[in-house]
């Protein structure tokens, strides 16, 4: 029996045996004692109150005294108004503690039929995980037991967002810098080895960029365009991703290969499956280090052509 349960058997048993009057335990509400007060059991007096006609510093005082001697479970009480507080004792306590560490299903409830699904992690795969995906995983993957626990069929799922100009400059990174390397012979985790890449393209896209904006065509560009609102670097950090996508010769290579990989070019899907499956290789060491799994994986790269079709036929109209 819950203690919520016993508690009011013993005060209907009581108020039986005080005054003769069989109380309704529906009538009696125990719940857990506001922060504010002390006690950890609260009941509340005032239907019982109005049902003996007894005033609730009489019924009160008589029931706290009646419990605190008849229930090992009751240590202490106090009074407040029409609120009877309840301290429980730390054998209680422990006891509790004790069940719930040997019962495997403490808390859980029986299944109601329903069905939900969680998304949770859904790296990219152009850099590592990091701290900001482990929050993300552990949210998920708690919200996942939370929602198994109250009884339902938790179906938990990741979107793997594996393809894009992201991917693109990882790749052209190792063409141009790996050397042959992969994740064992440099002895690196493999979404950490990927990553090292995407951070080497980003480099020398900054570089790239610095060198241009000494071009004579940068400094005509900047006179034409810059308002004397903000000054010079403001100017160009302003203008860096049109320059990516129109002038930069890193950035013309990136969107080749996208155009390529997007074309199913043999060679660019056989480099983006083997870059791809290093850093899935390093994904997994994180979920298992974790604890965390999934039931379903869904890749960007299965549904872009549909999203792609769907923009193409919503600009159409």
């Amino acid at each position: 029996m819950l203690l919520f349960d016993k508690i009011r058997t013993e005060i209907v048993n009581a108020l039986h045996r005080e005054y003769g009057k069989t109380v309704d335990p529906d009538l009696l509400v125990v719940s857990p004692t506001r922060r504010e007060f002390t006690g950890d059991m609260t009941v509340i007096l005032f239907p019982v109150v109005k049902e003996l006609r007894k005033s609730p510093a009489l019924l009160g005082e008589f029931l706290g005294d009646y419990l605190a001697k008849k229930m090992p479970e009751v240590a202490a009480y106090n009074l407040i108004q029409g609120f009877l507080n309840l301290s429980l004792t730390k054998d209680f306590w422990f006891s509790f503690l004790k069940r719930m560490l040997v019962d495997q299903q403490y808390g859980n409830w029986p299944r109601n039929g329903e069905k939900v699904m969680i998304e949770f992690s859904s790296p990219n795969t152009n850099k590592p995980l990091h701290l900001g995906h482990i929050r993300n995983i552990l949210l998920g993957w708690s919200c996942s037991k939370i929602f198994t626990a109250s009884g339902y069929e938790v179906v938990k799922v990741q979107v793997v967002n594996d393809r894009g100009i992201a991917i693109c400059k990882s790749m052209l990174a190792w063409l141009a810098d790996g050397a042959g390397l992969t994740p064992d012979t440099a002895r690196m985790k493999g979404d950490h080895f990927v990553g090292k890449f995407y951070v080497k393209f980003e480099q020398k896209f900054v570089d790239e960029y610095k060198a241009w904006q000494t071009t004579p065509e940068a400094r005509e560009i900047l006179a034409n365009g810059n308002d004397q609102s903000e000054n010079e670097a403001a100017f160009f950090l302003g203008y860096k991703n049109h320059y990516f996508n129109s002038q930069s010769a890193l950035g013309h290579q990136a969107k080749e290969m996208l155009r390529k990989w997007e074309a199913a070019d043999p060679d660019v899907m056989k480099l983006w499956q083997m870059m791809n499956s290093w850093v899935y290789g390093g994904f997994e060491e994180t979920y298992r280090r974790l604890g965390v799994s999934f039931d379903k994986l869904y890749y960007e790269s299965d549904t872009w052509k549909l999203g792609k079709d769907e923009i193409l036929d919503g600009l159409k109209k």
